[in-house]
């Protein structure tokens, strides 16, 4: 059984497909870490991620694994080597939107995203699953928020591990992401036909994944 779980920055979705993940007994597959180790392969071979010729060159020599801990937690091994850390990094984050609509990247990313979700029953999360990487999922959900509840989710997230960060900061990152998202031609971010909407805004994460946990079952 596969469950896609999709919507813009800020809206819970990470979260909530863990939780529902462990709570279902499923694995769980965070797709934009996927995104974000390329990304991180690019910054560190100090590739310009406009490039999209290097950047794809990259993206098809790089090997990139998901190991699930517990808890549902998701380890990144990239190329060998565990960068689940580095890539939640703040230059990472500016980045990952322009790698990620990258049309040869995204066909890469794809198949290794399908891959892994038929090896299971999953719970996948991203921006694109239900659209484009598993359209025939059996459960669709489509999570958002009020914009201003988005950036102060993501500015408590960022706070206490970096510096100097403001919410002007983070609400300009977030309203370029999803301009970024929504605009891109390969898979852009938007709600499947057969998603369910849940607005997230005034709801708890327990509150969410019950709502889900629910559906998922019916």
């Amino acid at each position: 059984m596969i469950i896609a779980i999709d919507g813009p920055a800020g809206s819970g979705k990470s979260t909530v497909a863990k939780l529902l993940a462990e709570k279902l007994n499923f694995t769980y597959i965070d797709t934009g870490a996927m995104y974000r180790a390329i990304t991180f392969k690019v910054l560190k071979n100090n590739v310009n991620p406009h490039d999209e010729t290097c950047v794809v060159d990259i993206a098809k020599k790089t090997k990139i694994d998901l190991i699930s801990e517990k808890s549902c937690a998701i380890k990144v091994i990239l190329d060998g080597a565990d960068v689940s850390k580095e890539i939640r990094a703040p230059e990472i984050t500016k980045i990952v939107s322009i790698i990620s609509k990258i049309p040869q990247v995204r066909s890469i990313m794809l198949e290794l995203q399908r891959a892994l979700g038929k090896k299971n029953s999953s719970v996948l999360e991203g921006r694109d699953i239900g659209t484009v990487v598993f359209p025939d999922a059996e459960k669709k959900f489509y999570l958002d928020a009020a914009f201003n509840e988005r950036v102060n989710r993501r500015f408590k997230e960022l706070e206490n591990n970096i510096k100097n960060i403001s919410r002007e900061d983070v609400e300009s990152d977030l309203s370029n992401r999803d301009k970024i998202d929504s605009t891109r031609k390969i898979a852009p971010l938007k709600r499947a036909e057969d998603a369910i909407l849940i607005d997230t805004t005034n709801l708890t994460i327990p509150q969410v994944v019950d709502k889900l946990y629910y559906l998922s079952l019916k």
